[in-house]
């Protein structure tokens, strides 16, 4: 044997017994120094496979959710119905096992939709479905009966203001987005009033329908006069539009008795597993127990509530304590004045300093896709790294984006924020009508999106060093 041979022999031997020395030096070093950029996530996989499978192999979520949603119906602000739900929740949470379970007060606005109708007189007579738009003032006691005239966007209305005055203006605005197309639901009835419009029309804010009118909320213009605001469906407001080209004359007449009571109290939901050695320090993972008063908000927002509820029952169940503190919260008012999340910013603006991060689900629970995240770049290389224990079930991306409208009260005092990410195609075919029901809802999506919930809280919360601020 040549020497040559000889010195690879004992090299190779070298390797066999000992290994890479520099790797296994650069590894003991990391361990000793925690150097590392990003943890041992690899480590997790056996415990994110374990949530996985608890949360997908059964439709306990599916089966509570049906439960709220048949029981209570529509959970609006101020409402009876609102305030059982919330006792029922708060009672299957201790019954769960859950610790700190807990309603913290919040006082509400109290909207109250009333009595109400759009009838069209002329060219023919027939009742149109609408639903008048939270905060909108109501009508005359006999109605409001004026020309309508149909517009389709806000710089249309700029160019024709000569011919609002005294109308009813109808905005025909197409989807094309709900960040964009939901300006006319916010703003269409002050924009018609600058123009003297007696009332302010919107055309649906869904990109389809089967004759089903979509609330929400609505805000006027200070510097406007109020004036009434109601939502009709895609088809009448087509339909408004082709009789105006036509050169017909179009008479309504609309009622709403809507109006504001004084705020009742409600109270956001909170319980929580207990960190093993940080419990101080706070993983939020929430969703909204409030929903519009049509339908029975079970994509908007039941589901998201479930899925953060599942969250914290599946790591009680299973016997995980992370780290930190895991805290489910719901949210109360999202819907009409976000008052819960901002009371809970003043109740707990101490703790807020150790609030690692506040997760929102709010975008219906189809099949779930990721997060969407917002904060600092070395934090988003962690979330990535958790994301890819999520590709048993398709939700791997992490992308930039806010998160939900309750966690982003949170995000100005510096909390990271997360919202669940989804695939949402068809979330605005149901979103604020009557047909938010629970058979909109597909079992198996709910419990991946719980799934994804609940390793993407675990990991955060049980890891050696905090996510980065």
């Amino acid at each position: 044997m040549n020497a040559r041979r000889i010195i690879r022999l004992l090299t190779l031997t070298a390797l066999v017994l000992g290994g890479d020395t520099s790797a296994q030096n650069e590894k003991t070093a990391q361990g000793k120094t925690g150097a590392s950029d990003v943890p041992p996530l690899a480590d997790y996989r056996s415990v994110a496979d374990r949530l996985i499978r608890a949360a997908t192999e059964t439709d306990f979520a599916h089966k509570r959710l049906a439960e709220l949603c048949d029981t209570f119906g529509p959970r609006f602000s101020g409402t009876t119905n609102l305030e059982a739900a919330i006792d029922w929740v708060l009672a299957r949470m201790k019954a769960d096992g859950l610790e700190n379970v807990r309603g913290e007060e919040v006082l509400v606005p109290r909207w109250v939709r009333g009595v109400e109708s759009f009838e069209l007189l002329e060219p023919a007579r027939e009742t149109l479905p609408m639903l008048g738009l939270g905060g909108s003032i109501g009508t005359p006691a006999s109605g409001l009966t004026a020309p309508v005239f149909v517009v389709q966007n806000f710089e249309d209305l700029g160019q024709r203001t000569n011919e609002a005055r005294g109308k009813i203006v109808v905005f025909n605005a197409p989807f094309v987005g709900y960040g964009q197309t939901v300006a006319y639901r916010n703003r269409g009835a002050s924009e018609a009033a600058k123009a003297g419009a007696v009332a302010g029309l919107v055309r649906s804010i869904t990109p389809f329908s089967l004759q089903t009118p979509h609330t929400g909320m609505m805000v006027y213009d200070q510097a406007a006069p109020k004036v009434p605001s109601a939502a009709i469906t895609v088809e009448d407001a087509e339909k408004l539009q082709r009789w105006q080209e036509r050169g017909r004359t179009i008479v309504a007449r609309l009622k709403m008795s809507a109006k504001f009571l004084d705020d009742a109290p409600s109270r956001n939901v909170i319980a929580e597993v207990a960190g093993r050695e940080k419990p101080d320090e706070i993983v939020l993972v929430s969703g909204h127990i409030d929903s519009w008063d049509v339908g029975r908000g079970a994509q908007d927002d039941g589901g998201g509530c479930l899925v953060a509820w599942e969250t914290v029952r599946l790591l009680h169940k299973l016997g995980l304590r992370p780290r930190r503190t895991v805290r489910v919260v719901l949210w109360t008012n999202e819907e009409n004045g976000l008052r819960g999340a901002k009371q809970y910013v003043e109740k707990h603006r101490q703790e807020l300093a150790k609030h690692v991060v506040a997760i929102e689900s709010d975008n219906g629970t189809f099949q779930p896709t990721g997060f969407a995240f917002a904060g600092n770049e070395k934090a988003k290389t962690t979330v990535q790294q958790i994301g890819s224990l999520l590709e048993g079930i398709r939700a791997t991306k992490i992308i930039p984006g806010r998160g939900g409208a309750d966690v982003e009260q949170l995000s100005a005092a510096g909390v990271a924020v997360m919202e669940l990410t989804v695939e949402s195609s068809t979330y605005f075919w149901f979103h604020h009508t009557v047909a938010d029901t629970v058979d909109k809802v597909n079992p198996q999506d709910l419990g991946r999106c719980a799934a994804a919930l609940a390793v993407m809280a675990y990991v955060v919360a049980d890891l050696q060093e905090p996510l980065p601020r």
